[in-house]
């Protein structure tokens, strides 16, 4: 799964930029091009900021920060220091400013550090659930992308049924018909 958004929070659709984490590690936050992108894809803000290299830096250090503290929560445990430490001190930053355009539309702008901001307080946000919503890691082999399981009964088990669940339910007609 590349650079998509269906976790329903932005802090996990970050940690999802790996594919497959474990195996072949693929890395789709490739370039600073690509995590401009993002931002505007992940709603963060409605135009693409200028981003260097040293954003991208930030943005892959949080990345690595964030998927330790998603194993923590899903695991039960306590986040680690590190990664609390890092979700904080970004989390204090500002984050993107709304501006009321003339026709009354509302704009969201800000630099890459600001929109990192809004990733660390999304983070943040996973561990002040009110809405029940559990977090969950995707329960096909090949992907690593958690998501909120909203679900009634708490048992969604794809971060995505169009994507993975498709993929386990070919995969189980194939083993049955075989």
């Amino acid at each position: 799964m590349s650079l998509v958004h269906v976790a329903g929070n932005p802090a996990l659709d970050l940690v999802g930029t790996v594919a497959e984490r474990g195996t072949t590690d693929l890395d789709e936050l490739t370039d600073a091009a690509t995590l401009a992108q993002w931002f505007v894809d992940a709603g963060i803000v409605d135009r693409a900021p200028r981003v260097t290299t040293e954003d991208l830096r930030a943005a892959v250090r949080l990345r690595e920060h964030l998927h330790a503290l998603v194993t923590a929560l899903v695991a039960g445990a306590a986040p680690p220091p590190a990664g609390r430490a890092a979700v904080n001190r970004l989390a204090r930053l500002p984050g993107p400013v709304p501006q009321l355009g003339p026709d009354g539309s509302v704009v969201r702008r800000g630099p890459a550090a600001a929109c990192l901001a809004a990733v660390a307080r999304a983070a943040t946000e996973l561990y002040d659930r009110d809405d029940g919503a559990v977090v969950r890691w995707c329960a096909d082999d090949r992907c690593t992308h958690p998501f909120l399981d909203r679900s009634r009964s708490k048992q969604r088990r794809w971060c995505d049924m169009a994507t993975c669940g498709d993929r386990a339910k070919v995969r189980r007609y194939r083993g049955r018909t075989s």
